[in-house]
């Protein structure tokens, strides 16, 4: 009976061309890599890993996530290269653990996220805080896994005021945003969002809902850690030791990190260039897109 069944079963998928065993015959159309890197037990990063060729490896801002770079991610795949974007703990898509969320630890889990890859001479790119965070792991990892530096708009090398450092927010201003990413989120958001752009207006409300949607992905608890680190961070000792070659992109009417940063950041840093972004803000990426991109192609070039 079993033999009866069996043999009308073969025949019935022959005569509809349907093999019983058909999936273990089809080709994967996913290039097996992986959307989330375990950089710790219970900590997984997302990551978006895109294209081939050259490794560009790009660190978003306070608070947005590797989703910042949609319009970079496109174009560089198309230029032929390999763009990879990592969302640091507590932010977008990665776990959210209780923990610390400082310099040392973004640091640490960049560079797990690079050995996992097998990454080797990438270019890494950080905007805002993330400028300060690729800024550290340079400086802490020796440029490990990369060959070029390029940094967008960076909160660095302090992003508040100190002794001989006259830029950047006052410790009381630091405190006081703190506080209010602790007790009125939308309102930070909101406020953020009117300081963005070189002009109030200067990027389109579905750009402007877009970038609040990623905003808010961020954990609360993580965000506001997150500048308690960055208003202890003065990476000023440790720029001297930077050997590749770094590339500052920053806009002239940034209102959020004012462009004097890029200029303490190319006296401070032997082999740098500041490019300018005339008509732009804080949010050069979008306010100048066609610029940004191809600047940022062609420092990955040379």
């Amino acid at each position: 009976m079993k033999t009866t069944i069996l043999t009308i079963s073969l025949l019935i998928a022959f005569i509809y061309n349907l093999p019983l065993f058909g999936q273990g015959k089809r080709v994967p159309a996913s290039a097996g890599r992986e959307e989330y890197i375990e950089v710790e037990k219970n900590v997984r990063l997302h990551v978006v890993d895109l294209g081939e060729g050259q490794p560009v490896v790009l660190i978003h801002g306070w608070p947005l996530s590797n989703a910042m770079y949609e319009y970079q991610y496109q174009y560089l795949v198309q230029k032929g290269f390999r763009v990879i974007g990592i969302s640091l703990r507590g932010y977008g898509k990665s776990d959210k653990p209780y923990g610390r969320y400082d310099f040392d630890t973004f640091s640490d889990d960049i560079k797990v996220v690079l050995e996992k890859l097998k990454i080797e001479n990438a270019v890494l790119g950080g905007y805002s805080m993330g400028g300060a965070a690729v800024l550290h792991y340079v400086t802490k990892y020796n440029g490990a896994h990369i060959s070029k530096l390029a940094l967008f708009a960076p909160a660095a090398p302090s992003w508040i005021q100190r002794p001989g450092f006259p830029y950047g927010l006052t410790e009381e201003g630091a405190k006081s945003f703190i506080q209010l990413t602790r007790t009125n989120r939308p309102q930070v958001i909101d406020d953020f969002d009117k300081a963005f752009a070189a002009t109030e207006n200067g990027i389109s409300k579905g750009m402007s809902e877009w970038l609040k949607s990623v905003n808010m992905e961020a954990s609360p608890y993580a965000a506001s850690e997150s500048l308690v680190a960055l208003s202890r961070l003065d990476l000023r000792p440790e720029l001297s030791k930077i050997k590749v070659p770094v590339a500052i992109f920053h806009g002239a009417k940034d209102k959020l990190c004012d462009f004097v940063l890029a200029e303490q950041l190319n006296k401070g840093i032997k082999n740098s260039q500041i490019i300018r972004f005339e008509n732009s803000g804080h949010a050069l990426f979008i306010e100048e897109m066609e610029k940004f991109n191809t600047e940022l192609e062609k420092f990955a070039r040379k």
